[in-house]
C-alpha cells in the first residue's frame, strides 16, 4: 500500500464522515447515529486495506460472488461484511457463512432459505428488507403495499432478525426525487412500525449513496451505503 493511496482515502474518508455529521445535525441527530456501509465493489484490494486500516471496518458488497472472493482476500482484518445487493437462493448457502448483516431481503422465498442456513450455523442473520419505494421495474424488493401482510409471516423465522428496511431512490428526478423516495420509506416504515410483530424490529433505515445520502439522513436514514466518495481520485 502506497503513502499516497493511504493519505487518499484518509482524505476522502475524514470528508464523508464530516458530511455525515453535518446532515445529521441539520436533521437534529448526532453523527454516531448513522452507520456508514462502504460499498468497496469498483477497487482493489489495496484500497480496501487502506481504508480498514483508516478506521472503516464495516463493509458491503452488492454482488454474492465478490464478497465471497473479498472477504477471502481480506480474512485477516477485522471487518464486518454486509450484503447489500440482490441475493438469489442459490447462492445463500456461501453467503450466509460470510455476512455479518444481509441488507436487501426482498422476498419471503428468499428470507427462508437464509433462516434455514442460518439454523444450521447456530447463529441469527439480522436483516433489512428491502422495499422497492420507487417502484422502478429493474429494482427488486418487496412493494411497499405488499409489505405489512408479510410482517406476521416474517416474524415467524427464528434466525432472521429482521431489524429495519432499506431502499433505493429514483434513477430520474435528481435530489427532489429522491428525498421525496425516500421520505416514503420512512413514512412506510413508521407505519409498519405501529403494529409490528414483537419479534421483528423496524429501528433502521438503510437509506442513501454517494450522491444522495445526505438528503437520506436529513430524511431519517440510520444507514448510508457509500462507494464512489470514498473512493475518489483512487484507481480501481
Amino acid at each position: 500500500m502506497s503513502p499516497e493511496l493511504a493519505a487518499r482515502i484518509r482524505q476522502n474518508l475524514a470528508e464523508v464522515r464530516g458530511r455525515i455529521a453535518e446532515a445529521a445535525r441539520r436533521s437534529g441527530r448526532r453523527a454516531d447515529e448513522i452507520a456508514l456501509v462502504a460499498v468497496t465493489k469498483y477497487v482493489g484490494e489495496p484500497a480496501i486495506r487502506a481504508l480498514v486500516e483508516a478506521g472503516c471496518r464495516v463493509l458491503g458488497e452488492s454482488r454474492p460472488q465478490q464478497l465471497w472472493e473479498r472477504a477471502g482476500q481480506l480474512a485477516d482484518l477485522p471487518v464486518e461484511w454486509h450484503l447489500v445487493g440482490h441475493l438469489q437462493r442459490n447462492k445463500v448457502r456461501r453467503t450466509v457463512p460470510v455476512i455479518h448483516w444481509l441488507d436487501s431481503a426482498d422476498s419471503l422465498a428468499l428470507i427462508a432459505e437464509v433462516d434455514r442456513r442460518a439454523a444450521e450455523l447456530g447463529r441469527p442473520i439480522p436483516t433489512l428488507l428491502e422495499v422497492n419505494i420507487s417502484g422502478e421495474a429493474a429494482k427488486h424488493g418487496f412493494e411497499p403495499a405488499a409489505l405489512g401482510p408479510c410482517l406476521d409471516a416474517l416474524a415467524q423465522f427464528r434466525h432472521v432478525e429482521i431489524r429495519g428496511l432499506m431502499g433505493m431512490a429514483s434513477l430520474e428526478g435528481g435530489l427532489d426525487a429522491a428525498r421525496r423516495d425516500f421520505a416514503a420509506l420512512r413514512q412506510l416504515r413508521d407505519r409498519l412500525r405501529a403494529n409490528c410483530p414483537d419479534a421483528i424490529r423496524l429501528d433502521e433505515l438503510s437509506m442513501g449513496m454517494s450522491g444522495d445520502f445526505e438528503v437520506a439522513i436529513e430524511e431519517g436514514a440510520t444507514v448510508v451505503r457509500v462507494g464512489s466518495a470514498l473512493f475518489e481520485g483512487v484507481t480501481p
